[in-house]
């Protein structure tokens, strides 16, 4: 059900890292549990994220959430796609939905101690 190639934390968003850069999004299961997003808050490109910290706000029609950054580093890439249709979020979480790139500092421990999806998949049961 979650991408095999992806990696999770506890506040339910994803990573992919590719080489030392880090893209980052919102799970599934986070977008459906929020209902429809209408507005999205993401940081500058050039902005420093560390991992566990927040790095925006999510809106939807039920509640705002924090966003935090699954790894630290600096923002590369901002998807300003987002600011006139949020509402990919929900409908693409895992590719047109994904929020900010961040250049990790190492790349061989940037995903230390994130959840693999078969994790993921039994911390969500856990959950409900």
């Amino acid at each position: 059900m979650y991408p095999a190639d992806l990696r999770y934390d506890r506040e339910h968003e994803w990573v992919r890292l590719d080489g030392d850069v880090a893209t980052i999004g919102i799970t599934d299961y986070a977008q459906d549990q929020l209902g429809e997003v209408v507005y999205v808050d993401l940081p500058s490109v050039g902005d420093e994220v560390v991992a566990g910290d927040s790095f925006g706000e999510i809106e939807s029609v039920k509640s705002v959430s924090e966003l935090f950054s699954p790894v630290s580093g600096e923002i590369v890439e901002v998807n300003d796609a987002l600011a006139d249709a949020p509402e990919l979020v929900n409908s693409s979480p895992y590719e047109d939905g994904w929020m900010i790139k961040v250049r990790v500092a190492d790349p061989a421990i940037a995903l230390d101690g994130l959840m693999t999806a078969d994790e993921y998949e039994s911390f969500i049961a856990e959950e409900a």
